[in-house]
């Protein structure tokens, strides 16, 4: 396992598209729910214990070699919103064209040909961390730290908030990550024996009702 190449994944200049979204954090802004750092570090709580528990759970059982199609059916079934499937499939499709030129690999060629159109993105996380030599504690930490960095970054633009505060927000959320990611792993390995029915199905609603109103909206900062 490379720690370098863990580096290079979770960095946020990885050409992966997730700059493009905000992770919920604009129609959040919008509706008065994120204001400045308090209501930005109780935002990406909720987010991380909820959808990015489940998130880091996929990515952690692709890392494993669970069946990505099978985890992919999972993924559909645990995320409501038409607006965050799309949105989840379109960051699929360019984290795949990343991870095939930096680390290619048969596996990622497979999953690429079974979804032309992209796969669930923390199932391509995964199978990008595998093809990197990563473990699954690698891709859920990566996936769980993405779920708030996106809407952290969001809203230092949507908010002109000071960087340093959106910052000190992350750092405080550093013990939270890794106890989601060490439950995602638990989590991930019981789908090896019990199939991906043990994968947690933590749900946001108001992440599920604010992404159909977002995708609605004529114009728009971030595509989600």
């Amino acid at each position: 396992m490379s720690r370098a190449a863990l580096l290079v994944l979770a960095d946020g200049r990885f050409p992966a598209g997730g700059h493009a979204h905000s992770g919920g954090a604009e129609e959040a802004v919008k509706a008065g729910r994120v204001t400045g750092a308090a209501s930005l570090e109780a935002f990406c709580r909720g987010r991380l214990h909820t959808t990015g528990l489940v998130t880091a759970a996929l990515a952690a059982a692709a890392a494993l070699g669970v069946d990505p199609v099978d985890l992919d059916t999972a993924a559909d079934a645990r995320t409501p919103s038409l607006a965050l499937r799309v949105a989840a499939r379109r960051l699929g499709r360019q984290m795949m064209r990343a991870a095939r030129a930096t680390w290619p690999h048969p596996e990622l060629d497979a999953l690429a040909r079974h979804f032309p159109k992209g796969a669930h993105q923390p199932v391509v996380l995964g199978l990008t961390a595998r093809a990197a030599g990563l473990g699954p504690e690698d891709a859920a930490h990566c996936s769980a730290y993405e779920g708030i960095s996106g809407p952290a970054t969001a809203t230092v633009r949507l908010l002109s908030l000071d960087p340093f505060d959106a910052t000190a927000v992350l750092a405080r959320l550093a013990p939270d990550v890794d106890r989601v990611a060490c439950r995602a792993v638990d989590a991930a390995r019981r789908v090896l024996s019990d199939g991906v029915d043990a994968l947690p199905a933590g749900s946001a609603p108001l992440l599920e009702v604010g992404a159909e109103a977002h995708a609605a909206w004529p114009v728009r900062l971030f595509a989600s």
